[in-house]
């Protein structure tokens, strides 16, 4: 993802080439931190969330993994001077154990969980970069740089043009734009009903109660 910024700023600068010596027009640049960017859209706190609350389980399992080694290595310091040879070496390898079996559920959780970190980041990064080229078309910038990414080091830049926030904006704004062309229409208004009739209308029947709730069942 963060290649496919540092590949257009330079499809910029090539294709801007010739134009900008005959045109004398100057260079403009841009730069942009696409990691924030991408963890302050609206999609990315809401992918943020998502990923919390579908870990939440294996988080908490591995936390009370967690807590019966440790109990178990209190035990042992505090039952030192009292525990047999053969209950010490029997809880040494309850301990080395549930230690194997905690660090390989939490390798395997934490490989799980960066992927899907990636594949949400992947995803988000994709249409942000369209929101990028958009902008930058736009505003005549021929380069956008990452200045979060290693690969294009950025050791001064005015504040000026950072688009960080402008296209976090403009990300939002186009992705609210599908929920709220999908929001049903309000209904038509009725059409006006004729004058009442002068007769007596029928009283109306009372609306049926709904069944009393029986009480809950005590525990």
């Amino acid at each position: 993802m963060r290649r496919k910024v540092l590949a257009i700023g330079l499809a910029y600068v090539l294709g801007m080439a010739g134009s900008s010596v005959a045109q004398d027009k100057p260079l403009k640049i841009a730069i942009i931190n696409i990691q924030m960017s991408i963890a302050q859209s609206s999609d990315g706190q809401e992918a943020a969330k998502g990923l919390q609350a579908r870990f939440a389980p294996k988080r908490a399992e591995l936390e009370k993994q967690q807590k019966e080694i440790n109990d178990l290595q209190t035990q042992l310091r505090n039952q030192e001077k009292t525990l047999s040879d053969e209950a010490r070496s029997r809880l040494l390898r309850t301990v080395d154990d549930k230690t194997r079996v905690f660090n390989r559920t939490n390798e395997d959780a934490t490989a799980e969980f960066q992927q899907a970190e990636q594949d949400a980041i992947n995803e988000i990064g994709r249409k942000m970069m369209a929101v990028i080229s958009d902008h930058a078309q736009k505003n005549g910038f021929s380069v956008v740089l990452d200045v979060s990414s290693p690969q294009t080091p950025v050791l001064y830049a005015e504040t000026e043009i950072d688009i960080t926030k402008t296209i976090v904006e403009l990300y939002n704004q186009a992705a609210a734009k599908p929920a709220a062309s999908s929001a049903p229409k309000p209904a038509a208004e009725p059409a006006a009903k004729p004058a009442a009739s002068s007769a007596p209308k029928p009283a109306a029947e009372p609306a049926p109660k709904p069944p009393a709730s029986r009480p809950a069942a005590s525990p």
